[in-house]
Parts: structure tokens; C-alpha cells; sequence
């Protein structure tokens, strides 16, 4: 079969072609430039758990060198109102602790989210925070190491002109080092904002303009709070308005962002250095603080959706289905979660042959969360930057209101709460029609992300159940006390043959796991997982049946049975 298209060869598409490549897809990249990618210290991207470990499974070494946080901390004017300690996540060789359910006044919680006064707050994972350009560099060179220019070919200084499809594929016309027409089975347009795909497509990217800006800069300085990232809201100085946020990088080095005013007042030089010297002072109690300034910019936030993200065999990625950067940083790790939705199911179609609503799916869940997000953020935020410090609005937000407001940004800016959570597809049309029958409730809802317990193979090997994601189906049994068994009878012990045997009959290849627990799972509880990490079923002991209508639905239902003879067929 052809290619897989991938169009624009920022971290999306290098991400989507390298996890193509690990499922033996071969693809065409185009990339606009010429291989390089220019280096801003004030471009940063910030990765939760899930985002990250979708990069380590893929052999993208982006956390070399990086330091995970140690706490982040809410400032209201002078007062520390909230503390958040933090601890070293996937990419730095821990499993993510499970979180605690934000209010339901259990865990140091009160019920508007914020902890409770003399009570410390159970700890969550750090983010991953580095500049994008070594994003991009990690990347580019996870992609080199494949060495097979069958399999993954770059192509520089093209970008696309003109699309058509058939039947069978896609056809694509480039302008640029190489200017001619390629033929793939299917393309992606993960080529930005302006996307040429999109267009060629015609889609239209409804939504709104400069939603907020930010200034931000990069500098190296010594902070009161090493290591640890800085949420202060409505802070007491007269040249800095209502929020400033400090996020440490490697070396020493912090990226700054402070929140404009509406309007489109430009910021000079001279207003970006009074917020630094005031900002600096503040936090530092001193006039005069040595620092070294490495890189300024604007960070003007959109919001926009493209109203289809399929259309035919061409699909849309990142920046080119979506823009979204509530906090100033989501847009990127949004488009990364589509590529954990993405890959696998063109895996799929390449090999195998996919239905229709197996591909409809993608946009079926992921346009659905990312719209979800943007309302939320559209509904929430003008509240939350009121209480932040706009004078003339800050008396209509009632009292006690800014403690849950605070709560709601530090929440999002470390991946929990409305704002931050990654997406639960529940109301996925690869789940069944109805729940099955034996269906037990655990901590993830159906939809949902899967904590990222231990779980031991077949073979003995003991490792984390997010490190087995992405290629097939998962099979999980809940059984305490497995750590003892011999593993010279692992297969026989329990409830494992009959298991076995309804894993071995599944439509889709599948591994089979087992837990010695799973937050909320009695004993015995089988779950089945999609490669991109979402929970399909959560059954009560070994229902063949019931698993196999399950994982059927997974992969887009019976109909994926005719384009899998048809596949064939044209092979």
C-alpha cells in the first residue's frame, strides 16, 4: 500500500510519523523547512503524564537533561494560598500517583477544590517543561534513529498545494525542493494555523481572535522558589496586572509570562523590562536583582475548531484542527493527544482494513473534547481573570469566590480539573450500544484514561501498564497475590486459561496483563484497554462473550470485517 501523508513537520506530525513508523506504517513527511528549528527559550511546551508517556513509549528522549518540579505554589497579592507539592513523573522513571478527587472534600480537599487549612495535599506528578525547539530536536532524532527511509522518508522544503482523493488514496501536489505529486493512502494536515490541507479540504476554523496575550521571557535568575513553578495572582505592585506565572527550565532558567489587560496595546521594550525589574524585586524583596535576560515574545491566545476533522482519507491535527492555549500552553499537548488517538486507528486501516466509524471516530471523540475544553474556558476564564485583578470588574464576583477561582487555574496549569484533565471519551461511538452484561464500575470511568498501575506479562516482566500502550489492545486481570505466583505456571494459575483462551479469540490482536490492583477494581475485574490508553470495559471475572463484543466495538464494529477482506483483496 502507499504512505501515509503526514503534511508540516512540527512536534504533531513528527510525533504522528514517528508513531506511525513503531507500528510499521511507512510515511511521508513534509516539511516546510529545511530540518531546523529556530531556538526561543520563551517558546516552551509543558507535557502532563499522559503527554509525556506517549513520548518515552515512542523512544523520544525529550526529558534528558530536564529536572521534574518539586511544588507549585498560588500566590494571592502577598499570601501563599495554596501549595502544591510535586513528584517525578513517567519521564523521570516514576509512575504518575493517582489523584485525589478534586472536591469531594476528602485528601486535603476541600469542596471547592482548594486544600484545607493545616492539612497537607497528597502529591501529583510534575509536568515536563522544556523549550520546543528541543521538543522538536528529541524528536527529529528518534526519527533519524529508525534508519529506514522505507519506512519514514522527510522531505524538505515542500508543503502542500493541492490535494485530491479517490477511492483508494489521496493525491498531493507540493510546491517547493520538490515540486511534483504524491500519492498516499492517507494524509493528515498537521501543517498549523494556516493549514493548506484544511483549506484544500474546505473546512472552515470558526472561533475567536486573541482570546488574551501574554508577554513572556526567558531569563536566568536566582527565584525564592527553586525548582518550584509560580502561579501569583493579583500581585501588589503597580506595573504588573492581574497574573504572573514563573515556570522553571533547565539550567537555571525561568520562563515568565504575565497577563495583559484587554486591548491591543503594544508592549514596548521598555513596559516588558519595568515588569521584569518589578516582578523580580517583588518576589525577591530586594530593588536591584541580577539577572540575564535570554528571550522575550507575545503569546496572543486563540480559539478556534475546525468543523470537520475527516474528510474522506485526509484528516486534521494540532494546530490545524484546533487552537486552544487557555493557560499558555495547551495547544500543543491537545494535538498530541490526537496523535495518541490518530495512530492507532490509521495502524489499523493501513494493515488491516478500518470501518468507516472506527476512522469517524477520531473526530467523534477528540473534536468533542477539544470543544468541550474551549467552553469551559470561554465560560470559565472571564470570571477566573476578573477575581484576578480587573478594578473595574472585581466587584461583581461574589465573596469567598477568588480561593476556588485559584484553585481552578493550579488545577489546570498541572493537568486536573476542567481545564487541565485529559479527555474521557464517554460517549465514544467505539463503545457498545449498551453496557454489557457483567459491566463492574472502578476509578476510571468507561472512556476514560487508565491509571498507570504495575502489571506483570506472561514472560514474568513487571512494568508499567502506559508502557504497553499503543499497538493493540490490552487485556487486564485485577488479581491480588499474583506477585507470589511461580512464573513457570503463570498461564495455568487461576482464571488464567479460561482468560487466555477468550484473549486468543479476540478480532484485534490483543496483550494479556495482569494487576496485582486498579484503583476502585474488586478482584477478579477484567479491563480492556484501547491502545491510545482509554478504558473500553471494566468486566466482573471472564466473560468471553461479552469481552469479544467489547474489543469489536473497540476496533469500529462488524463492518470492520468487509474492509479488512477488501484490504486484503487489493493487495
Amino acid at each position: 500500500m502507499d504512505p501515509v501523508i503526514v503534511a508540516g513537520a512540527g512536534p504533531v506530525g513528527l510525533t504522528l510519523a514517528l508513531a506511525l513508523a513503531r507500528q510499521d506504517v511507512p510515511v511521508v513527511l513534509f516539511d516546510e523547512t529545511t530540518g531546523g528549528d529556530e531556538p526561543r527559550l520563551a517558546r516552551t511546551v509543558v507535557l502532563r503524564p499522559d503527554t509525556a508517556a506517549l513520548l518515552e513509549r515512542l523512544g523520544c528522549r525529550a526529558a534528558a537533561g530536564v529536572r521534574p518540579w518539586t511544588g507549585w505554589r498560588t500566590l494571592r497579592r502577598r499570601q501563599l494560598v495554596r501549595h502544591v507539592p510535586l513528584v517525578p513523573g513517567p519521564l523521570f522513571g516514576a509512575p504518575p500517583p493517582a489523584a485525589p478527587e478534586v472536591g469531594d472534600g476528602r485528601d486535603g480537599a476541600t469542596r471547592d477544590g482548594s486544600p484545607r487549612d493545616g492539612e497537607p495535599e497528597a502529591p501529583v506528578s510534575s509536568p515536563l517543561h522544556l523549550p520546543q525547539h528541543e521538543l522538536t530536536r528529541a524528536l527529529r532524532a528518534a526519527l533519524a534513529a529508525i534508519g529506514d527511509e522505507d519506512l519514514v522518508r522527510i522531505v524538505p522544503g515542500t508543503r502542500v498545494e493541492t490535494v485530491e482523493q479517490d477511492a483508494r488514496g489521496v493525491s498531493v501536489r507540493t510546491r517547493g525542493a520538490q515540486a511534483t505529486w504524491w500519492r498516499g493512502s492517507h494524509l493528515v494536515g498537521c501543517d498549523g494555523p494556516r493549514s493548506t490541507v484544511r483549506k484544500q479540504l474546505g473546512v472552515r476554523f470558526p472561533g475567536r481572535t486573541a482570546v488574551e496575550r501574554h508577554a513572556v521571557a526567558a531569563l536566568r535568575a536566582d527565584l525564592p522558589w527553586p525548582g518550584e513553578a509560580v502561579l501569583h495572582r493579583s500581585p501588589p505592585w503597580r506595573s504588573i496586572d492581574a497574573e504572573v506565572t514563573a515556570r522553571p527550565l533547565p539550567h537555571g532558567v525561568w520562563r515568565i509570562d504575565w497577563l495583559l489587560p484587554p486591548g491591543r496595546d503594544l508592549v514596548t521594550p521598555d513596559a516588558l523590562m519595568v515588569r521584569v525589574r518589578d516582578t523580580l524585586a517583588g518576589w525577591c524583596e530586594e530593588t536591584a536583582i541580577p539577572y540575564e535576560l535570554l528571550d522575550t515574545g507575545v503569546h496572543t491566545v486563540h480559539h478556534r475548531l475546525a468543523r470537520r476533522w475527516r474528510v474522506g482519507r485526509a484528516f486534521l491535527a494540532g494546530d490545524a484542527a484546533h487552537l486552544h492555549g487557555a493557560l499558555g500552553t495547551q495547544g500543543l499537548e491537545e494535538g498530541l493527544r490526537d496523535v495518541g488517538n490518530l495512530a492507532w486507528k490509521l495502524s489499523l486501516a493501513w494493515h488491516h482494513g478500518a470501518s468507516d466509524a472506527l476512522l469517524d471516530s477520531y473526530q467523534a471523540e477528540r473534536r468533542t473534547a477539544v470543544a468541550a475544553r474551549l467552553r469551559t474556558a470561554d465560560q470559565a476564564l472571564p470570571l477566573v481573570r476578573a477575581a484576578g485583578g480587573w478594578r473595574a470588574v472585581r466587584r461583581t464576583v461574589l465573596p469567598g469566590g477568588a480561593r476556588g477561582h485559584d484553585a481552578l487555574l493550579t488545577d489546570g496549569h498541572l493537568g486536573h480539573g476542567p481545564l487541565g484533565a485529559p479527555p474521557a471519551y464517554s460517549r465514544s461511538p467505539l463503545a457498545p450500544a449498551a453496557p454489557p452484561e457483567g459491566s463492574v464500575p472502578v476509578g476510571t470511568p468507561t472512556g476514560g484514561p487508565v491509571a498507570d498501575v504495575r502489571v506483570t506479562a506472561p514472560d514474568g516482566a513487571v512494568v508499567r501498564l502506559w508502557e504497553r500502550l499503543g499497538r493493540e489492545l490490552l487485556v487486564v486481570l485485577v488479581a491480588p497475590g499474583t506477585g507470589v505466583w511461580d512464573r513457570r505456571h503463570w498461564m495455568r494459575a487461576g482464571l488464567m486459561p479460561r482468560l487466555a483462551a477468550a484473549v486468543s479469540a479476540l478480532p484485534m490482536r490483543t496483550e494479556l496483563l495482569v494487576a496485582e490492583e486498579y484503583p476502585g477494581a474488586p478482584a477478579h475485574t477484567v479491563l480492556l484497554v484501547r491502545p491510545d490508553g482509554h478504558l473500553a470495559a471494566a468486566l466482573s471475572g471472564v466473560r468471553p462473550a461479552e469481552l469479544y463484543a467489547c474489543a469489536d466495538a473497540a476496533r469500529g464494529g462488524d463492518t470492520a470485517r468487509g474492509a479488512d477482506a477488501e484490504a486484503m483483496a487489493r493487495r
